[in-house]
């Protein structure tokens, strides 16, 4: 499995816009196989930083996600109008929460 977790900002005063075509792009991204979770989540709309978290089967599905033609024009639309801090890690022991 692999995480995908950071940091996206955005102008402000594009959040509402950028938010909106998020929605929209996220409700197909739930139906694509391998994804398991992607979820986006303001945490300082005074300053447009989002919280990006994703989670995918492997990098397989990632890269088709990544090569859809809705993330590819989410991409070209907002790729000059937004900065992200957003890692990709390797997951190899998932386990409850509480298990050693």
């Amino acid at each position: 499995m692999l995480i995908i977790i950071g940091y996206v900002h955005v102008d402000p005063s594009a959040l509402r816009q950028f938010m909106d075509d998020m929605k929209l792009l996220a409700n197909s991204v739930h139906r694509r196989g391998g994804n398991i979770s992607y979820n986006i989540a303001v945490e300082d709309r005074l300053a447009g930083k989002l919280l990006i978290s994703e989670r995918w089967k492997d990098q397989v599905a990632l890269c088709a996600h990544l090569e859809s033609a809705d993330t590819v024009a989410f991409i070209e639309r907002w790729q000059n109008s937004m900065k992200g801090e957003v890692l990709k890690y390797d997951v190899f022991n998932e386990r409850g929460l509480m298990a050693l």
